[in-house]
């Protein structure tokens, strides 16, 4: 369906369909981020985190400087989980140090039932200018992926109004409205499933789907209200956009990667809380496997990272497969030579994991 050359940089795609490579490639999630004074300095330029994303040139600037100063094996759309939802007239604003807002959240049935499905390429067209212009600015160099926020991540956010420890409104939902919150969520993975192959027909190279808040449910609910959700996202995109590899990350649900590896994605991420080595037994062949270093780890002495780093490609093991990301997304205050100290232990140790 995209009709670009390969980049010449294929490690990640190669690694996600599991094939072998000659090192295992390295990205980190959140990896265009405050850490970077490049990064600060153009979201100063902008004004606030939402221009920045809105800009397209200015997301195209910020996704290409951890490209540029750390030589990373793929990109990442630079742009945000909720523009979906704020498409569908939320209203979504940042509150300084409280993090996004919705101006009219989810509480009520009638707001469900008459819910909008954006057009990606008019309600939400600067995000699909900004991968036309990302793309056009790698120039082949590596991937490009693109991304969204799973359907829960999103109702959590819409029917809470803000982010939220406890959930009890969408809890509230789940237990006492089930059927009102599965109407909700067919609405949101037939948006996010439109949205996300709109970024491949605009030139990204793989999609993510990030289920942030997954790990809030209880079992039977991450079944019912999360993962199934996320099986229908990718079921459409088998038809929207059919070859492109999806990630799959739930956040705190790796009692799930054996279910999560049988909806038809190429690969999981996998956060600390859990071995690569007990992931890549529950999954098998069937999926490649992102991760895992713990985000804080990073806080440590270059030396130590380098240690750790050579713990988690020991934990995954020999074979293909393995993409090397962090459990989460990178903090805001990690050190850059510590950055620097984990893609350099990557290049440098990998190959031997990946030989024959």
């Amino acid at each position: 369906m995209n009709p670009t050359a390969a980049p010449a940089n294929d490690l990640f795609l190669r690694a996600l369909r599991r094939q072998p490579v000659e090192r295992t490639p390295v990205w980190l999630m959140r990896q265009a981020g405050r850490y970077l004074a490049e990064y600060r300095a153009t979201r100063a330029k902008a004004g606030d985190f939402l221009a920045l994303c809105k800009n397209p040139e200015l997301a195209c600037e910020v996704t290409l400087q951890p490209i540029e100063r750390f030589g990373f094996d793929a990109a990442i759309l630079f742009s945000d989980i909720l523009t979906v939802p704020d498409a569908m007239g939320l209203g979504l604003h940042f509150v300084d140090n409280e993090g996004p807002a919705f101006h009219h959240p989810l509480r009520s049935e009638a707001a469900i039932l008459n819910l909008p499905i954006p057009d990606p390429e008019t309600e939400l067209r600067y995000v699909m200018d900004a991968v036309r212009t990302i793309k056009a600015a790698l120039a082949g160099r590596v991937p490009l992926i693109g991304f969204a926020g799973s359907p829960w991540t999103l109702a959590t956010y819409m029917i809470e109004g803000a982010g939220s420890r406890d959930f009890v409104e969408a809890k509230r939902l789940r237990y006492d409205r089930p059927e009102l919150l599965k109407i909700l969520l067919a609405k949101l993975s037939e948006a996010v499933a439109l949205y996300l192959a709109a970024q491949v027909r605009a030139g990204a190279d793989a999609l993510m789907v990030f289920d942030t808040w997954g790990g809030a449910l209880d079992p039977q609910g991450y079944r019912e209200f999360s993962l199934a959700a996320m099986r229908e996202v990718i079921a459409r995109l088998a038809t929207l956009a059919p070859g492109v590899p999806v990630i799959l990350f739930s956040k705190g649900a790796a009692g799930h990667l054996e279910e999560m590896s049988q909806t038809g994605c190429a690969a999981l991420g996998v956060d600390w809380t859990a071995s690569l080595a007990d992931a890549r037994n529950a999954v098998g062949n069937r999926v490649a496997l992102q991760g895992n270093l713990d985000p804080t780890a990073l806080f440590a002495s270059p030396e130590r990272v380098r240690e750790l780093v050579a713990g988690v490609l020991a934990d995954y093991g020999s074979g293909p497969g393995h993409i090397f990301n962090l459990g989460h997304g990178i903090l805001q205050h990690t050190p850059i030579e510590s950055v620097t100290a984990l893609v350099e232990a990557v290049r440098e140790l990998s190959p031997a994991y990946q030989r024959n």
